[in-house]
């Protein structure tokens, strides 16, 4: 973001420096930006529910997304929460230990020389999954805090000390106590939204068709916090026409925003490749593939922004949303596919180095809570933690699903009862029993499979939405015709030398035989990091790159 918008502040003790930077306005009803605090220093990265609680030793009976800074002459600690949303890096050299909220500053501290080194097997796992299955980093000597752990630096030494993430008690199996385990999340979910109903003005909500968005509709809704809604996509496409009918349900205000298309709506223009790489790995510090989209610099806002982002934590997360089958073996292959797919596509010390990374893993007897805690550790602590670093250049959303206290609930309650999406459902009709009739994109609510045959339930909406004919789903990024293909291939296959010790080549060059990439997913990922790897970042802004036209697919096909 521009220098002229940050404001900074510092502090120095003895053997101790803490530095602070932010881009939102000075707000007295907030934390000073390094906040004194009886005889230590209080930094907080991210927000906290109850802005008191600065003073409070920071645990996980805090409200909000934050991470925590303390200092006092001699001594430096910093906390992560539950799930590390906001991360906290560390490294250490033979002068300094430092520690911070931005990898490649943490880097950058620690080197001798004016350079950068990548810790190019570490990326293995960027090119598998689009983001980190690991505490590393793309920086040598730079590694990631886990969630709930407390680095603490005094007299200069360094200790670690982690709080295991919580352990989900028995699925209840009545009514009653269903509505009781429900009700702390419940509580938990409403505390996260209640302070919006003083905001200025309504809440802007980016809505779906399918069930997180939704519950935050309801979860509004519920709270009498005022707010309207807006989707992003083509008229025809199952998450506008179903967000259209939840906000009519809720009567609230819908706006779409469609994409750019060609003058014939046939195509749409996205911007070239390069471009959208060297924002993503300058924004999100090389963690986070450019298949994803990361939104641009706008000046800082206070308007209160939602979005249905790591929603998958209420069900036991993304990956176990994948899996049908719930035995021992599947569960094990699903953690195994997690850290070592594509193993073709890899070198042989990769594909170790992915192994040695999945033996902690595998090592657990409860393979559904395992699963659940990759998601927690890994999809939300790496990717979601570096991918809000965008957002946070326009202002900080409101994440209920990322508060500290609505995680420890959730991650408290049974896997497999998680898993069933009934929490999720039963929490929507305790929002808004308006939504009942309102069906969910894709595919239908896990807990009624089997159940069609006795339809209509009368607590049990239609199951999924109605097949689309207009191939209304289609998107640019999974679809990406010859065009971009073609962009992605070239600067890929150009790259292979750098690339050489975590893929072969030759598994790399078949993964673009054909004029249509079939794994875009993974010609984005290699993608991203060959930029990295040959010197688009850190650089200059690439200029005069034109957009590229991906074409629509024949609507009768």
């Amino acid at each position: 973001m521009p220098a002229e918008v940050i404001r900074a502040d510092e502090w120095h003790g003895g053997g101790v420096s803490l530095f602070g930077w932010s881009n939102e306005p000075d707000d007295s009803r907030l934390p000073r930006l390094l906040h004194p605090d009886g005889g230590r220093i209080v930094g907080v990265n991210g927000h906290l529910a109850d802005p008191a609680d600065v003073s409070r030793p920071p645990d996980d009976s805090i409200g909000g997304a934050f991470s925590a800074w303390i200092a006092r002459d001699g001594e430096l600690t910093a906390s992560t929460a539950i799930n590390r949303v906001c991360p906290v890096f560390y490294a250490e050299t033979a002068d300094l230990h430092i520690v911070g909220s931005r990898a490649l500053l943490v880097h950058l501290l620690a080197q001798r020389a004016d350079r950068i080194d990548f810790d190019v097997l570490a990326l293995q796992t960027m090119v598998r999954q689009g983001f980190f299955l690991s505490d590393e980093t793309p920086y040598k000597g730079v590694s990631a805090l886990r969630p709930s752990t407390t680095i603490a630096i005094r007299g200069g030494s360094r200790t670690i000390s982690e709080t295991p993430l919580p352990v989900a008690g028995p699925a209840p199996d009545s009514p009653r106590s269903k509505r009781a385990a429900i009700g702390e999340l419940a509580e938990a979910l409403l505390a996260t939204v209640e302070p919006l109903r003083s905001a200025p003005e309504p809440v802007n909500l980016a809505l779906t068709g399918g069930r997180d968005t939704r519950i935050l509709a309801a979860l509004l809704h519920a709270a009498k916090v005022p707010f309207r809604v807006t989707t992003n996509g083509l008229d025809t496409h199952p998450d506008v026409i179903l967000a259209r009918r939840i906000a009519a349900a809720l009567k609230v205000e819908h706006t779409v925003i469609a994409p750019p298309q060609t003058a014939a709506k046939d195509a749409v223009l996205v911007e070239h490749p390069l471009e959208r790489a060297w924002e993503t790995l300058r924004t999100c510090e090389g963690m986070t593939s450019a298949y994803e989209s990361i939104v641009g610099y706008l000046p800082y806002s206070g308007k209160p922004t939602m979005s249905g982002q790591s929603g998958e934590t209420l069900r036991a997360g993304s990956l176990n949303l994948l899996q049908t089958d719930l035995g021992d073996k599947a569960l094990l292959r699903r953690i195994n596919n997690t850290f070592y797919k594509d193993e073709k596509l890899f070198t042989a010390e990769a594909n170790e180095h992915a192994r040695e990374l999945a033996k902690p893993w595998q090592a657990r007897e409860n393979r559904l809570e395992a699963l659940d805690h990759i998601y927690i550790w890994y999809k939300v602590g790496r990717w979601q933690a570096s991918a809000r670093a965008g957002a946070l250049r326009r202002g900080d959303p409101v994440r209920p699903f990322l508060d500290n206290r609505v995680a420890r609930a959730a991650l408290s309650l049974d896997q497999g009862w998680r898993l069933s999406e009934e929490v999720i459902y039963t929490l929507i009709l305790r929002f808004a029993p308006q939504l009942r009739e309102v069906p969910i994109e894709g595919k239908p609510w896990r807990f009624t499979d089997g159940l069609q045959k006795r339809w209509p339930w009368s607590h049990v909406p239609p199951p999924s939405m109605p097949t689309q004919k207009s191939g209304g789903g289609w998107s640019w990024r999974t679809s990406p015709g010859p065009d971009l293909t073609a962009v992605l291939r070239e600067q890929v296959l150009g790259s292979l030398d750098a690339l050489a010790p975590i893929v072969n080549p030759d598994e790399v060059r078949a993964l673009f035989a054909d004029p249509v990439v079939k794994k875009p997913g993974t010609a984005w990922h290699l993608y991203t990091v060959a930029a990295m790897l040959t010197g688009l970042y850190p650089g200059k802004q690439p200029e005069g790159l034109e957009q590229i036209t991906v074409s629509r697919p024949d609507p009768g096909r």
